[in-house]
C-alpha cells in the first residue's frame, strides 16, 4: 500500500498546478484584465494535463487495484449511525444516493429531496430507496437537518423509502488535513462522502444512482433509468450518465461499488473524484462515456464563489437542430405504403414503414463524405398510439467504407434503442478513427408487427473557419 501511495505523488504535482490555477482563477473573478474565453481555454488545458497524469498513474496501479477488490482496510473502520428511517430491508431496483455536508452559505438538500419526490410517481417509489448520507461532525447541524427531513418527509420515512445515515471514515486518512491545492479540502470532503455513501449502499439494490445535494429532477426519472438499464442489460457497461454534471446523474451496477470505493481510496483524498470515475470505467473496459443526450438531472442553485470555482458545472451544450449530412440510405427490410429508405433520414414529416423485421435486418446510412458525428438520435413508432416502435435494436457507427456493396468494414456500438428511441452523445477512443462513414440501425430481435421508422437524426462537428 505504501508503494502504491508513493506512485500517487506524480498526481499531486498535477493537482498542485490545477489547484494553483483554481486559486488564480478565483482571484481573477470580477476583473477585466483577462478575457473570459482565455480563462476558459487555460482552465481546459490545465485540467487536461491533470487528467493525462492521472491516466498514467492509473495504469501503474492496475496490479494494486487487482489486489484490492475486497473492501479497503480504511472502510473496515468506517462507522454509521441511522438518524432517520429504518435499516434498509430487501433488495431494491435502485438506490438513489445523496451525500451532504454543512456549508457556510446554506444547503439545498431539502429542495433536492422535494424535487425528487415530486418527480416520482407512486409506481416509481416502489422500486427505489432514497439514501441520504451526512458526513459532517457538527451535532447542532446534524440535529437540525434530521429534524427538517423528518418533518417534511414523514410518510416516505415511515414507508421505508427514505433513510438518513451519518457516516465517518476511520483510520489515518480521516485525520489527514494536508492538501495539495486550494480546492483540496473540498475535493477531500466530496470523496470521503462519496466513498462512505457507496460503501453503505453496496448491498441494497441492483443499481446505484450517485447524486449531490443540489440537484433538480426531471419527472419520472426512475422510469427513464429503468428502461435504459433494461435495454443495456445484455451489453457491457460500467457507468451510464444521465446528466452533464461531473458527479451527479451517474448510474452504476451496485456490484461494482466495492471495487469503485477501493479504487478511489488508492489515491490521495484530494484527487478530484470526477477525474477518477472515467479512469475506473477504463479499468473495467468501458472505453468511452455512455452519455444520454437528454439530461434528467439539473444543477440547482449556487454555493460560495470558491466552491463554484472548484466545482464548475458544465452546462449542456446546445447543439441546435440536427444537420444530417448528405447520404444514401439502404435497407434489407421490406417497405410498404410507398415509403422508401431515404424517408427515414430526411428531416421532414416523411417516415419509413417496414414489414415484420427479422433479427439481423438493418437500415444503413452511408454518408457522402466521412464526418465526425457527435450526437445521433433514432425515433421509431407512433407517438399517439405507442405502437409500431422498434422493440430491440442497436445503433452502430462505421468506418473504412467499401464500395461493393456499399457498407463499412468496421463498426462500433453507440447503444441500444430504449423503448424505440435512442439519443446519445458520441465519444471516441483516443486512437480511434473519428471520421464516420456509416450509421447502422440493426434489428436485434425479430418482430411480428410492422415498424415505423420516423427519423434518424445526426449532429456533426463543424470545423471552425480560421479568422
Amino acid at each position: 500500500m505504501r508503494g502504491c501511495l508513493w506512485r500517487c505523488i506524480g498526481v499531486l504535482a498535477s493537482l498542485v498546478i490545477l489547484g494553483f490555477f483554481s486559486g488564480e482563477n478565483k482571484l481573477a473573478l470580477g476583473t477585466d484584465n483577462i478575457p473570459s474565453y482565455i480563462q476558459n481555454e487555460k482552465k481546459k488545458i490545465i485540467q487536461q494535463i491533470a487528467q493525462e497524469q492521472i491516466s498514467s498513474e492509473v495504469k501503474s496501479h492496475m496490479k494494486y487495484f487487482t489486489k484490492m477488490q475486497e473492501n479497503s482496510q480504511v472502510l473496515q473502520h468506517a462507522s454509521y449511525t441511522l438518524l432517520a428511517g429504518t435499516s434498509p430491508q430487501g433488495k431494491w431496483l435502485l438506490t438513489v444516493g445523496i451525500s451532504s455536508v454543512q456549508r457556510t452559505h446554506g444547503s439545498y438538500l431539502l429542495d433536492t429531496l422535494k424535487s425528487l419526490f415530486q418527480a416520482s410517481s407512486e409506481q416509481d417509489l416502489k422500486y427505489m430507496l432514497v439514501l441520504v448520507l451526512l458526513s459532517d461532525t457538527d451535532p447542532t447541524w446534524l440535529n437540525q437537518i434530521v429534524a427538517n427531513i423528518s418533518g417534511l418527509f414523514t410518510s416516505h420515512i415511515e414507508s421505508g423509502r427514505l433513510a438518513v445515515v451519518h457516516g465517518l471514515l476511520g483510520g489515518s486518512l480521516a485525520k489527514s488535513r494536508n492538501h495539495s491545492s486550494p480546492c483540496g479540502e473540498l475535493y477531500a470532503r466530496q470523496k470521503t462522502s462519496s466513498v462512505l455513501l457507496m460503501n453503505f449502499a453496496s448491498n441494497l439494490s441492483d443499481y446505484f444512482l450517485l447524486l449531490g445535494d443540489n440537484v433538480r429532477y426531471a419527472p419520472r426519472f426512475v422510469s427513464n433509468i429503468y428502461w435504459a438499464v433494461s435495454a443495456w442489460k445484455e451489453l457491457p457497461w460500467v457507468i451510464l450518465d444521465f446528466s452533464g454534471m461531473k458527479i451527479s446523474g451517474k448510474v452504476f451496477h451496485t456490484r461494482d461499488l466495492p471495487r469503485l470505493t477501493s479504487f478511489l481510496l488508492l489515491f490521495p483524498k484530494d484527487v478530484p473524484t470526477h477525474l477518477l470515475l472515467s479512469e475506473f470505467s477504463l479499468l473495467l473496459s468501458q472505453n468511452v462515456p455512455i452519455r444520454f443526450s437528454s439530461s434528467i438531472f439539473y444543477h440547482m442553485g449556487n454555493y460560495s464563489e470558491f466552491e463554484d470555482t472548484c466545482f464548475p458545472e458544465e452546462q449542456d451544450k446546445d447543439l441546435g437542430e440536427p444537420d444530417n449530412p448528405a447520404a444514401t440510405v439502404f435497407t434489407d427490410m421490406l417497405s410498404f405504403w410507398n415509403t422508401i429508405p431515404q424517408y427515414a433520414y430526411i428531416l421532414n414529416d416523411d417516415c419509413l414503414w417496414v414489414m415484420n423485421p427479422l433479427e439481423g435486418n438493418y437500415l444503413l446510412v452511408v454518408l457522402d463524405k466521412p464526418q465526425k458525428v457527435i450526437r445521433v438520435a433514432v425515433l421509431t413508432g407512433s407517438a399517439h398510439s405507442k405502437m409500431n416502435f422498434l422493440q430491440q435494436g442497436q445503433i452502430l457507427l462505421g468506418y473504412n467504407l467499401m464500395d461493393y456493396p456499399k457498407r463499412c468494414a468496421h463498426y462500433t456500438l453507440v447503444g441500444p434503442v430504449v423503448r424505440g428511441q435512442l439519443d446519445q452523445m458520441v465519444f471516441y477512443e483516443e486512437d480511434a478513427v473519428k471520421e464516420i462513414s456509416c450509421i447502422k440501425l440493426l434489428v436485434t430481435v425479430s418482430h411480428d408487427s410492422a415498424i415505423k421508422i420516423l427519423q434518424i437524426r445526426v449532429w456533426t462537428e463543424v470545423e471552425e473557419e480560421e479568422t
